[in-house]
């Protein structure tokens, strides 16, 4: 009898306190903020991949203006083929 009453007793605390915890959450936010916050998602990870896009290039040209100089070095002439782009995943276009 005593085990149940403190099972109870223990279940009762459990809601409670689980009942004060949601009455203190904020309620969920309104449509136009919501919205408005996937706008400012959106336009963060656009600037991001453009800043990571010019990195990529700018390290890309580093590398090549360092293997040409290199090559150079050694007295081998290396004409670099712009525009060319690799293919993507091992595929041939």
């Amino acid at each position: 009898m005593t085990t149940t009453l403190r099972a109870l007793i223990a279940a009762g605390v459990v809601v409670a306190s689980f009942s004060l915890a949601v009455a203190k959450l904020p309620p969920p936010p309104s449509d136009e903020a919501s919205k408005a916050a996937a706008e400012q998602k959106k336009e963060k990870d656009a600037a991001a991949a453009e800043k990571d896009k010019a990195d990529l290039a700018r390290t890309q040209d580093r590398v090549a203006a360092k293997y040409i100089a290199d090559q150079k070095a050694k007295g081998k002439t290396v004409t670099p083929q712009m525009g060319a782009t690799p293919p993507e995943n091992g595929k041939k276009k």
